[in-house]
């Protein structure tokens, strides 16, 4: 898996860091929905990815027909949607004990831990002006967990599902990342998907969730945004950039997610939270400097 990890390419589209920050723009409206959503939490997780099945199988079918996988990809890719599943099942279920900017910063620990796993198992040094975003995005993601977090037994239980999920998607990024190098992105997502459905719904059954919606919106909202648009631009950018530039764009996520829980939630804005998001807004534009270059 190491050794398959890019280092940052020359050759990157000039839509591909666009998608990266748009995904992470879209993606935190998952918790929102989820929490709208009239099933339980990992019957929720089983329709965003059931709903957009269709659409994705049919973006996938030209890439696989120019580029079947191979044995170890397919192995890969049954590993990413197994990853997947349990990622999104500990998530789903910890959104609804803990806040939304809570939810979001945990399950997105890996925008910490991928930069940690290129310095430190890959040895990628970052460049000065990625060091210097990497340390302000650092301390703006410790600013706003210092600002929302409640250590409380109301929370506590939800923030450690999300935490499992956080580290559970560090590593289906990677595997991602991994496959991501000669198949397509639709081609991945689709076959992860496939796979990743099955679990969720017996895990929804087992757990004696409510299965069957009786408001259909949030669900389909939830498979076309968070699965469809905001997976799929995250899987075609994340060929393209090294774990610390896509560690970096995973820490949007809590900023947008502080938004959206004070003006739907009325989880309040603090200005730590305020302080926080622009040091990682402005560690996005720093890690963007030196490819301009």
């Amino acid at each position: 898996m190491a050794s398959s990890t890019p280092t940052m390419r020359a050759d990157i589209p000039k839509f591909a860091f666009p998608a990266l920050i748009l995904a992470n723009l879209i993606l935190p409206l998952g918790p929102v929905l989820v929490r709208l959503a009239d099933v339980g939490p990992v019957a929720a997780a089983f329709w965003r990815l059931t709903l957009a099945l269709p659409f994705l199988i049919l973006l996938a079918l030209p890439g696989l027909r120019r580029t079947a996988p191979t044995i170890r990809e397919w192995g890969a890719l049954v590993w990413s949607g197994l990853f997947f599943a349990a990622d999104l099942a500990a998530w789903h279920v910890g959104i609804l004990y803990t806040k939304v900017t809570n939810a979001t910063i945990f399950g997105n620990m890996s925008g910490l831990m991928l930069p940690i796993w290129g310095l430190v198992v890959l040895r990628q040094r970052p460049k000065r002006m990625q060091a210097i975003a990497l340390t302000l995005a650092a301390a703006g993601a410790a600013v706003m967990m210092g600002g929302s977090y409640e250590l409380s037994p109301r929370y506590l239980h939800g923030d450690l599902l999300c935490l499992l999920a956080g580290a559970l998607y560090t590593g289906y990024l990677l595997i991602v990342q991994g496959v991501r190098g000669r198949l397509d992105s639709w081609s991945v997502l689709a076959i992860s998907s496939v796979v990743s459905a099955p679990p969720l719904l017996l895990c929804a059954l087992w757990l004696g969730e409510r299965i069957m919606p009786g408001d259909w919106t949030p669900l389909v909202v939830l498979a076309l945004t968070s699965q469809l648009i905001g997976q799929g631009l995250l899987t075609y950018a994340i060929g393209w950039f090294t774990p610390l530039v896509l560690g970096l764009s995973l820490l949007l996520q809590p900023a947008v997610s502080a938004v959206l829980g004070w003006m739907l939630f009325g989880e309040w804005l603090s200005v730590t939270d305020m302080i926080g998001t622009m040091a990682v807004a402005a560690a996005l534009v720093l890690v963007r400097l030196p490819s301009r270059a």
